[in-house]
């Protein structure tokens, strides 16, 4: 449920099974997925409020909104599938990290990170499943994407105008 939950919210966000008609893509069943896709599971970390306003490797700005999450290697656009304590999220690589000095292998936004239910450093199950092209909305609710890409829009006219 949560998974759906965060495919509702999260433009490129998707889960396993969302069509076309959902917004997102269809990521590839696990059955079909790579052996290299499957990792163990990998301590991860979470970010955001310190990071709001700033801009991530792969070019979203950084709000509460955003759901996505940072590694040091993927690409972005990535779709990794994390599994934690019953809850489950498919969420976009937007950043690069974690820069704690923990051993952490993933930094997700804390709207990741709530939509598994962590609230502090834990031991994650994790699966790439996919990818979408990586834009600057990527990981944003889809009303806030369409605000963002509408502000970005009126501000290119407003500077012409000026």
């Amino acid at each position: 449920m949560i998974a759906v939950l965060v495919a509702g919210i999260c433009s490129g966000c998707v889960t396993a099974g969302a069509t076309a008609a959902t917004g997102g893509s269809t990521a590839p069943a696990a059955a079909t997925a790579p052996a290299a896709a499957t990792h163990k599971p990998a301590l991860a970390t979470w970010f955001g409020p310190g990071f709001y306003g700033q801009e991530t490797a792969c070019g979203q700005t950084l709000t509460p909104a955003v759901v996505g999450v940072a590694n040091r290697t993927l690409p972005c656009g990535t779709l990794v599938k994390f599994s934690y304590k019953g809850h489950t999220a498919t969420v976009p690589v937007i950043d690069r990290g974690p820069y704690a000095h923990n051993g952490a292998q993933w930094d997700l936004t804390i709207g990741a990170a709530s939509a598994l239910g962590m609230s502090d450093t834990a031991r994650l199950k994790t699966r790439v499943v996919g990818s979408v092209p990586n834009t600057p909305t990527l990981g944003l609710p889809p009303g806030a994407a369409e605000e963002a890409a509408a502000a970005a829009s009126a501000g290119g006219a407003a500077a012409a105008a000026a």
